[in-house]
């Protein structure tokens, strides 16, 4: 079918009011009118649904459009039929929301050839009664949308996208249009082999959304920091992502009863719940969603102003999906994300009743997230490198780590290392692996092949595993090493590698510091001004020291650690809320009720003389409110342990495990309620060690840290004892 450029644009602007196409859409709209198998690869927001949508309405016959959303579905058939008021059967959706009735007027506009697009669930194409349908029917293309689901390393994959291919060749084959926002070069290969499109004319936009600024925060006071962002950015329109429901309805609890307009969006909402929340956010009733990844597949609200991630992504694909919803008016908006290793952990252990091939492929997806999070190389470089795509800059100057650069040095004794390790090899091993051996880690995987004993194991042990993951990772932006497709993360040396092997040239790297748990207390002020400095955290420095100052003084007259009085995190908070009440004070960050009482005295009246004397205007704005009521769960706790029953019994009761219980006690203990653990502690810790963790905490902890206890008591001890004794020690001398 041949069509001229005026032609097309005629249509366009008939259609859908464009006066011009965007990008590669003109290039790919007539490879697939010309019967070419097609293959697109265009970020969200980039016109992707134009590319069917635009030909499926020129070419004679139907396009069946696949796509795994059915909430997509409808408002794209609404917007179609949008410019065709006078026909509505111009595009259906067929899938198993509709009733008998629908289906057969679908069918009438189908046989009569009135209907242009029919979009399809895939599990809607494997019915037969739909198959023998479709069998009568002109088909003019068929065009796969979010493509990535077909392969086992896309972000949101799904087996039935497996069974497409098989379904066209029954039905009856036609041109293909695969589309897709995020795939890796091993993605998009197995795109193309499972769709037999091998030969397809490949479109690929660049991912680079240069108005998105990345963000990546400690996860420490999450909570607190996310209603500080939203209030200072009032009316704009945002989405918060939480991996649990549980978490979701939480925090659009919490921002709710702090004054910001939230909605919570999840699977367990009911769909009549789930589409009225998207509507209110959409029409604006809202200004923020607090949903699971399940929300905003194929939203089109251009002003979202902030994605934050409460809770780390999966795989970099779902954080650049979920990021692209992110400024598509192609104004400035922020994509914040908030990050802990221990929330790593726990997607690790979520992995572990899945099958072994399963586990390797997420946790593989897993690691790659880790290293964007913990990486100080700019962001929007690694991020478009993990797509196959070069960012010519080094600093792109909208990214924390191109607006605060960490000092470097000339790496090339390290690069040169890295790439000694490969070639001394016989087969290829990925990042992880690597940087193990080269750390003088021996892992089980090291030791099943034997790493262990290879003359290079531990060559780089002055160095942390989590360095040198970051030095290949510079190698890859380098073109120094590369990634094969087919085994996906296997690292390679390239020519380019092999070059700089023989001849090595200035490559700079990132400074590591490596922090003892155990310092001296002039030493933990200058690194806590240090952290209060880089975060910028909006507080009164003048009010900052003399707080620090009065808390160091207190420690040692009731000689005591400083952090047991006040954590640095609630000092910060004192600084910039300035509370001169006892409630005031409880609700800074760790402050619970008791040790309010117990040590706020003193801290009130300094800050009242300074608000009086400095003439200062208190934002009571900034003042986080918590929910009034306890949570039926942590009621149970409570009574529980005052009856002294077993925290076992008390896990099976409500169908927790240990850790769950213990970060719920641990929620309790942190709001000042004191509970007495020492009945079940003395049934499960031998008194020795409970006397030798207890002292730890109180004479050489610098903080409440999980994990520098760990790190200082050494493997001797156990999680659980150190978190008990932890628990028994704050409820005893810290509040």
């Amino acid at each position: 079918m041949e069509i001229t450029s005026e032609t097309l644009r005629a249509k366009l602007k008939a259609f859908f009011g464009y006066d011009s196409f965007k990008g590669d859409q003109e290039a790919i709209i007539r490879n697939l009118i010309e019967g070419k198998d097609t293959f697109v690869l265009m970020p969200t927001g980039g016109g992707k649904s134009l590319c069917f949508q635009l030909p499926a309405l020129i070419m004679p016959g139907t396009a069946i459009i696949i796509s795994p959303l059915i909430a997509l579905m409808k408002n794209q058939v609404d917007v179609i039929r949008g410019f065709e008021e006078e026909q509505t059967g111009i595009a259906h959706f067929l899938n198993s929301s509709l009733g008998k009735a629908q289906i057969q007027e679908v069918r009438k506009d189908l046989l009569s050839g009135v209907t242009k697009l029919l979009y399809v669930a895939p599990e809607s194409l494997t019915k037969e009664e739909n198959i023998d349908l479709l069998r009568e029917i002109k088909i003019s293309f068929y065009a796969v949308d979010e493509a990535h689901c077909i392969s086992e390393w896309g972000h949101d994959f799904r087996p039935e996208y497996r069974r497409i291919r098989d379904m066209i060749q029954t039905i009856g084959r036609a041109p293909v249009i695969a589309l897709t926002a995020t795939a890796t070069p091993k993605v998009q290969n197995d795109i193309q082999k499972n769709l037999a499109i091998m030969d397809a004319t490949v479109f690929k936009s660049s991912f680079n959304r240069p108005n998105l600024y990345y963000e990546v925060r400690d996860k420490v006071n999450a909570e607190k920091d996310i209603i500080r962002y939203i209030l200072q950015h009032p009316g704009k329109s945002g989405i918060i992502y939480c991996l649990s429901r549980r978490k979701v309805e939480e925090t659009s609890n919490l921002l709710n009863i702090n004054g910001i307009k939230a909605l919570p969006y999840h699977a367990g909402l009911d769909a009549k719940t789930r589409a009225e929340n998207q509507d209110r956010f959409l029409m604006e009733d809202v200004d923020v969603i607090v949903a699971t990844i399940a929300f905003g597949m194929g939203i089109d609200k251009p002003d979202v102003r902030f994605v934050i991630h409460y809770d780390i992504p999966k795989s970099i694909e779902g954080y650049y999906q979920e990021t692209g919803r992110a400024g598509r008016d192609g104004e400035l908006a922020d994509c914040i994300t908030y990050y802990s290793y221990k929330d790593i952990q726990k997607l690790e252990k979520f992995m572990l009743g899945k099958p072994i091939a399963e586990q390797e492929i997420g946790r593989q997806l897993l690691m790659e997230t880790v290293a964007y999070a913990e990486t100080s190389l700019c962001r929007r470089k690694m991020l478009l490198n993990y797509f196959g795509e070069d960012y010519p800059k080094d600093n792109c100057g909208v990214c924390d780590n191109c607006l605060h650069p960490k000092p470097t040095f000339d790496g090339r004794k390290e690069m040169r290392l890295v790439i000694r390790l490969i070639k001394s090899l016989p087969e290829h091993f990925k990042v992880e692996h690597l940087a193990m051996v080269l750390a003088g880690k021996a892992n089980a995987m090291v030791k099943s092949y034997q790493h262990d004993t290879i003359p290079m194991f531990g060559e780089g042990k002055e160095h942390s595993d989590r360095f040198w993951s970051a030095v290949i990772h510079q190698g890859l932006l380098l073109h120094l090493l590369e990634k094969e497709i087919e085994s996906y993360g296997r690292i390679y040396v390239t020519s380019k590698g092999e070059q700089f092997y023989e001849d090595p040239w200035e490559v700079r790297l990132v400074e590591e510091k490596m922090m003892t748990p155990k310092k001296v207390e002039e030493d933990e002020e200058d690194v806590a001004n240090d952290k209060a400095a880089m975060k910028g955290g909006g507080g009164d420095p003048v009010l900052l020291t003399m707080l620090k100052n009065l808390r160091k003084d207190l420690s040692k007259k009731l000689k005591l650690q400083p952090w047991i009085i006040f954590g640095d995190p609630a000092l910060e908070d004192m600084s910039i809320l300035y509370p001169i009440t006892f409630n005031e004070l409880h609700s800074c960050q760790g402050v619970g009720e008791g040790k309010a009482r117990k040590y706020g005295k003193e801290f009130i009246e300094l800050i009242k003389a300074y608000v009086e004397e400095n003439d200062i205007t208190r934002p009571a704005e900034y003042v986080v409110k918590s929910a009034p009521t306890r949570s039926a769960d942590k009621i149970f706790i409570i009574q529980s342990v005052d009856r002294k029953l077993s925290l076992d019994d008390i896990a099976d009761a409500k169908g927790m495990d240990m850790e769950k219980l213990l970060d719920d006690i641990e929620g309790i203990v942190s709001t000042g309620t004191k509970l007495d653990l020492n009945y079940y502690i003395r049934q499960v810790v031998d008194d020795e060690i409970v006397d030798e963790i207890f002292d730890y905490f109180k004479n050489e902890a610098s903080s409440d840290s999980l994990e520098e206890a760990r790190q200082a008591l050494g493997p001797d001890y156990d999680d659980l004892e150190i978190r008990l004794v932890r628990i028994k020690f704050l409820c005893e001398v810290a509040s």
